[in-house]
């Protein structure tokens, strides 16, 4: 039998629920193809694998599309990991780089500023990480994933976008969420989210098994994640595709 190719991100969000998938017996069915989230996307949007850990601002770009499970990388509000660096006030920033490796985070960043922070700064998509060395002054950019852990030593102001979204909507934000771009078989979706749950029942084991001197792990894990999707998880998500829609 030909195996179902899964989209993974290799970011320390996503160690939760990368942990069953490579075992058994889910593992057996799958072919695991890691990348970040943009890359990640690309793929499932090229048909060069069948179900991914996509960004949801992706969703839009897709001709047929379906939730596959009851996982996702989501925050009830501060996520730590996506947000916007800068060295002064927000009104005083001029040029904002976005990160290349994101697509849900750059759209929700434009709706901020739009919608809610009321600035207009000059925006220039990255196309590397070298972006970073120019977060300085008045110019700053969105760092997401683990390099964001490492821009929070070094930048003085941080607007964490989850917590962003929360003070607006007061709904959870959906970062990335399992997307298959065709139906999968209802037993293959019961082991896949049985598998996702696996690592949610182990944070502890996982956290040590991934030393990370910059952030607490088992803090990330509990207390910014929040990987279940529930139903005001699918509220913020819908909202969210409404709002980038009418931008």
């Amino acid at each position: 039998m030909q195996k179902i190719r899964v989209g993974i991100v290799n970011y320390l969000n996503t160690k939760p629920l990368i942990y069953g998938l490579k075992r058994p017996p889910i593992s057996e069915l799958i072919e695991l193809k890691g990348n970040y989230p943009s890359k990640v996307a690309e793929m499932l949007i090229n048909g060069d694998v069948d179900v991914a850990l996509v960004p949801v601002a992706v969703l839009h770009q897709l001709p047929e599309y379906h939730i596959v499970g009851n996982y996702c990388i989501g925050t009830e509000g501060e996520i730590a990991t996506v947000a916007l660096f800068s060295e002064v006030p927000m009104e005083e920033i001029e040029k904002v780089y976005l990160d290349y490796q994101s697509r849900s985070s750059v759209a929700l960043l434009k709706y901020l500023m739009k919608e809610y922070w009321g600035i207009k700064p000059l925006l220039i998509p990255a196309e590397n990480d070298d972006y970073r060395s120019l977060i300085k002054g008045t110019t700053a950019g969105l760092v997401i994933g683990d390099r964001a852990f490492e821009q929070r030593k070094i930048s003085t102001f941080i607007y964490d976008l989850g917590s962003e979204w929360k003070k607006i909507t007061g709904l959870p934000f959906v970062f990335a969420a399992w997307v298959s771009i065709r139906q999968l078989p209802d037993g293959f979706i019961r082991l896949f989210d049985e598998a996702n749950e696996s690592g949610q029942q182990i944070i502890d084991e996982i956290a040590e098994e991934n030393p990370y001197q910059l952030f607490d792990l088992r803090k990330y894990y509990t207390l910014h994640l929040s990987y279940k999707l529930d139903d005001q998880k699918r509220k913020g998500m819908t909202k969210f595709l409404e709002v980038i829609r009418d931008l």
